[in-house]
């Protein structure tokens, strides 16, 4: 009887399959399977999968081959299992790999082969890892780690959107650095650059998890803060004024360059947009310059 199975897809999946008959005897064996246990499917098709080909075991270093194989076990009741065991590549070295079994049945419900399928767990965390590296530069500015631009509107549409629906507040500050020009001219900008490395740092220090710290663009950077009001609000940039004041950012020569910051903010209302609520927060960074920097004006 001829086993059915889609001839196009399965030979080209990233994840090892093979296909047992009822006597185990694999019928098939593809591509995925070759990349991760070194063996080629004309070494292993038409063998027993019991003949110590893979020799699967737990983690206790229990042979499952002949006690306790889980293709075995699909094949006898037809329920999926799905377990972590270790494979023997074909050089000798063990493999830790993710396997699930499942039933094939004939037209008449009767089960005539099972397939395995097993992924490499080592490339499950490295395409984790490099998941989740891509996810952080997508979302960050590379130079100071802050979040960029696309992120925050991403963010900041998000959250008013909640403000709107469920009355959820929050606030933002806009917070540009001080005569940061004169620091360029003055110092060069592998300075500049360094200058904004620190106070990202300060900033990223010093709000809380649930806050976002990104960089607008130049030497400013806008805050979405969780607070119910405009006192928390303001209690929090008067603290991130004093940090980044109180910092010193020593260059190589050994002169300290003195770094302040001035902070506009302002809380959500009702009937805000994105470009509303920046450009409330952007006057009042404004106004705190024209007082004469280094000055919080929240409103």
């Amino acid at each position: 009887m001829g086993l059915s199975y889609d001839t196009n897809i399965l030979p080209h999946l990233f994840e090892g399959v093979y296909i047992v008959d009822k006597n185990r005897q694999i019928v098939f064996w593809n591509e995925g399977s070759e990349q991760i246990t070194g063996y080629s499917a004309e070494e292993v098709t038409n063998s027993i999968c019991y003949q110590n080909i893979l020799q699967h075991v737990d983690e206790s270093g229990k042979h499952l081959c002949h006690d306790g194989c889980p293709l075995q076990k699909t094949l006898n009741d037809g329920i999926i299992n799905e377990a972590r065991v270790f494979l023997k590549h074909k050089e000798g070295h063990r493999i830790p790999v993710m396997i699930k079994t499942m039933p094939i049945h004939d037209a008449a419900q009767n089960i005539v082969a099972a397939i395995e399928i097993f992924t490499d767990e080592r490339f499950r965390k490295q395409m984790y890892k490099e998941n989740a590296e891509l996810k952080d530069k997508l979302r960050t500015n590379p130079l100071t780690q802050a979040a960029n631009r696309i992120f925050l509107d991403f963010h900041l549409n998000k959250r008013i959107e909640e403000a709107k629906k469920f009355s959820m507040p929050f606030g933002v500050l806009m917070i540009d650095i001080d005569h940061f020009k004169a620091v360029n001219d003055t110092y060069g900008h592998i300075v500049g650059d360094e200058i904004l490395k620190k106070v990202a740092n300060s900033l990223l220090s010093n709000v809380a998890k649930t806050d976002i710290v990104s960089r607008w663009g130049g030497e400013e950077f806008v805050l979405v803060i969780d607070v119910d009001n405009k006192e928390d609000l303001e209690k929090i940039a008067e603290r991130l004024r004093s940090v980044v004041m109180t910092s010193s950012f020593k260059i190589d020569d050994g002169t300290t360059i003195g770094v302040t910051v001035s902070i506009g903010g302002t809380m959500v209302n009702r009937d805000d947009d994105s470009a509303s609520l920046i450009a409330r927060a952007d006057g009042h960074m404004y106004d705190a310059k024209r007082s004469g920097r280094n000055r919080c004006q929240i409103k």
